[in-house]
């Protein structure tokens, strides 16, 4: 079984991988047995197929989990498309079969960049306890809930199980262990992937069904996969010579392959310089001037402007611009031809978690090819996240510094 859900996350990734249009990715959920986004009637007919032996047996076939496929199966599925089902089983980020029990009433989310696909998809109140500190001006009622730790890295254990959530969210790789503490508590720990721009969709959904907020969901993915398609579909007949070379990543680090940023970069049609590395990775400045990219973005950290000057917090760009200029008093920068043309962006630190990627996403779009994108505005489609989605009254007008320097 173990090999099969390697295998059928492989799948999973590699659909998702090669393209980020709308309907491109498999619903990692037991009962998706026809292997598209979706749970519905098409699969209880893919079942019933595979019970008189028309259909071969897909590795979701297996609504219930029981190691059978049968109608027990259908019934599952069944329960599943009215949001009755007791329990249900999913893919996780590290390609484990999880059983939960529903209904979710009660949540500890470790990662930040979890609140916001929380929140998009109307299930805020279920969230007990938190486990960093949060913005209050983005987060003013989640902000005020338990902390179970003042990192989410190293969380306190203890105080998770005190909250008696049923389920505790986390990223795929971190956190290792915290199964073995959890397990005896009867606490499910739940890995998904919230900073990938092509993971968003299929991981959004799949949240969906196992807190019961399927069409909240697919609302949400709807409006993001049709803000992605907007922009690939302008970009994705780009020949390479078309695509300039740009520069990721934040302090000495780089981002590579794996990365928000990569995968954004693909999305609004650049070539990453780092797109043959792994992940994060410190570069030498000498390494950067020689690679010479013709644009530049660099994401600010708390270490290198403070939460008060960036963001939601603020109005004022001086601590933006500041950290900006000092890009470019850099060794060797005057050279670069992203500095010589003015395409050198720093980012506040908040719009890099979560479902928040699709801003900059736009952004990264419209500075790498603003003639393509002269209709694409950003900005309001900041404020329809914030307004429709995050249920914040924050008037992007008024409020916030979020890019520097802003779009002409």
């Amino acid at each position: 079984m173990k090999k099969s859900l390697i295998f059928l996350a492989m799948l999973l990734a590699s659909s998702i991988a090669s393209s980020v249009q709308a309907s491109d990715f498999v619903l990692g959920i037991f009962g998706n047995a026809n292997m598209d986004n979706t749970i519905d009637e098409q699969d209880t007919a893919y079942i019933e197929g595979v019970i008189s032996g028309t259909n071969e047996a897909t590795n979701l076939s297996d609504a219930n989990y029981d190691g059978r496929i049968d109608k027990n199966d259908i019934a599952q599925v069944r329960l599943i498309i009215k949001g009755d089902d007791r329990k249900i089983t999913f893919i996780d980020a590290q390609t484990n079969a999880i059983t939960v029990n529903k209904p979710i009433n009660r949540i500890v989310t470790l990662p930040p960049s979890s609140l916001d696909t929380i929140r998009a998809i109307g299930a805020a109140e279920k969230i007990v306890g938190i486990s960093t500190f949060l913005d209050e001006v983005y987060f003013p009622d989640l902000s005020k809930l338990p902390s179970v730790g003042s990192s989410w890295f190293t969380p306190d254990y203890e105080a998770i199980i005190q909250l008696d959530p049923d389920i505790v969210l986390t990223l795929g790789n971190y956190n290792q262990g915290i199964e073995n503490s959890m397990g005896p508590a009867n606490i499910t720990v739940v890995r998904m992937e919230f900073n990938v721009v092509e993971l968003i969709p299929a991981e959004t959904k799949k949240l969906g069904y196992i807190l019961g907020k399927q069409k909240e969901a697919n609302e949400f993915v709807n409006w993001y996969m049709g803000k992605i398609d907007e922009i690939q579909s302008k970009t994705e007949g780009l020949s390479e010579n078309e695509k300039p070379l740009v520069f990721m990543g934040y302090q000495n680090m780089v981002a590579g392959k794996g990365t928000f940023w990569d995968s954004a970069c693909q999305v609004a049609g650049g070539i990453n310089i780092a797109g043959s590395f792994d992940g994060y990775r410190e570069v030498d400045p000498e390494w950067l001037v020689e690679q010479n990219p013709s644009t530049i973005v660099k994401a600010l950290t708390l270490l290198t402007v403070n939460e008060a000057s960036q963001g939601y917090k603020t109005d004022n760009t001086s601590e933006m611009s500041s950290a900006r200029d000092e890009l470019l008093r850099q060794d060797g920068w005057k050279n670069i031809d992203a500095v010589k043309a003015g395409n050198v962006y720093v980012v506040a630190w908040q719009l890099q978690l979560g479902t928040h990627t699709i801003v900059p996403t736009a952004y990264l779009a419209k500075w790498l090819h603003p003639d393509l994108f002269k209709d694409l505005d950003p900005q309001a489609i900041h404020q329809e996240y914030l307004t429709r989605f995050q249920h914040l009254d924050f008037d992007l007008d008024k409020h916030g510094v979020f890019v520097y320097p802003p779009l002409k």
